[in-house]
């Protein structure tokens, strides 16, 4: 009887995991192949491993039976880390730049759809309806506005579906969308803030002529961060040269003076360099003007000595550097505990050898993940390997 029992588990947990998306093994290219020769499209979850959605996508979403059935029985399904391996250079070609972000790609190589972020069951089972019909697909959409369709909840869908992979599309849809639309809400102020990047954004001009009906919904104050941000943007796009990768440091400061105090601007500059330096894999740098920048971290606020702390995780190797992200990761539960910033102290405390200190912690992370209803999947894997 209890061997009947232990396999009868056995095979109702395969049957439950079984209803939900089966992902392919193997390279993107045998898979487009595989897709080819089936005559269906590759749908890719394009994910990071740090990425908290990512996280509740695979925990609440991707196991149901309804999104199994549907997207096993239309697509050859691909889970892609954009982050690692041949996901870097695909995350290029398909210009994902938000996670997760989900594309679903022809036999050709060519994505015909897409969206991101976390998605419910019923809305996730419609996008995949809406990519096998070839008129709902985004490139019909796309061709369907160069149409001069004005209609303002086909723009407003348009935008949001462009707005963090094709930037220049997306503030074409949105200006048309707000000549469209009288009256603006709190969705249509967020959109529009998205959309804009600098002050020479084509949309910059909206968010200064609408300036008082956005501060009806948002405070003053708020409005004029944006704005503040929105000049800052552009003084970084003129000082840095993408070619040369190099910055003109007087110019920047010169110019953010007029925003910001002389050290402020200097110390953003630190921050702006590091992170470009980061992207160009100038790891020595990248440390160098980070631990400048954090030299006094007690002003931080929470989220951000958090990132920097996993950055140094992710990136260093050098203990003592380590032991500096150590105390920022601190500072940052001392100011918010969450599971994310006790997870970063248990990575951590595990990279420089504390194995203790890393099981208390990761203990503790686990124990807050349950609390908000995250995915402690990868921290249960750190306290087992202690």
């Amino acid at each position: 009887m209890k061997k009947i029992l232990i396999l009868s588990t056995l095979f109702i947990g395969a049957w439950a995991w079984a209803q939900g998306i089966k992902f392919e093994d193997g390279n993107f290219a045998s898979i487009l192949a595989k897709a080819k020769k089936e005559n269906k499209l590759v749908f890719v979850d394009a994910y990071a491993s740090w990425c908290g959605p990512c996280k509740l996508m695979v925990k609440n979403i991707f196991p149901l039976k309804n999104v199994g059935d549907y997207y096993n029985s239309h697509f050859i399904n691909a889970k892609i880390d954009m982050e690692k391996g041949e996901g870097i250079e695909l995350a290029k070609k398909y210009n994902v730049k938000a996670f997760p972000t989900y594309l679903f790609i022809d036999g050709n190589g060519e994505a015909v759809h897409r969206t991101l972020g976390y998605v419910e069951e019923k809305d996730f089972i419609q996008f995949a309806m809406d990519a096998g019909d070839p008129s709902k697909r985004l490139t019909a959409l796309k061709q369907q506005f160069e149409k001069g369709d004005k209609d303002p909840a086909f723009l407003k869908n348009l935008a949001e579906l462009t707005i963090y992979n094709d930037s220049e599309f997306a503030e074409k849809v949105l200006s048309r969308y707000f000549q469209e639309k009288p009256m603006m809400d709190e969705e249509d102020a967020q959109l529009l803030i998205s959309g804009v990047k600098d002050t020479e954004s084509t949309l910059y001009k909206t968010f200064q002529d609408k300036k008082a009906e956005i501060i009806k919904l948002f405070p003053d104050e708020r409005y004029e961060r944006f704005n503040q941000n929105f000049q800052l943007n552009t003084i970084t796009k003129k000082a840095y040269n993408p070619d040369t990768k190099t910055w003109n440091d007087q110019y920047f400061v010169t110019e953010a003076q007029k925003l910001v105090s002389k050290e402020n601007a200097e110390k953003l500059l630190k921050k702006l360099k590091a992170n470009k330096a980061l992207k160009n894999k100038d790891i020595a740098l990248y440390e160098k003007l980070t631990l400048e920048v954090y030299q006094d971290y007690s002003k931080a606020a929470s989220s951000e000595l958090n990132s920097a702390a996993w950055n140094f995780f992710e990136n260093i190797s050098n203990k003592v550097s380590l032991e500096k992200a150590v105390a920022w990761a601190h500072e940052s539960v001392k100011k918010g505990e969450s599971y994310a910033n006790t997870d970063t102290l248990a990575n951590l405390y595990n990279k420089i050898g504390d194995k203790k200190n890393a099981k208390i912690w990761a203990e503790k992370s686990i124990e807050l993940a349950k609390a908000e209803g995250q995915d402690s999947s990868d921290t249960e894997k750190l306290l087992k390997s202690l």
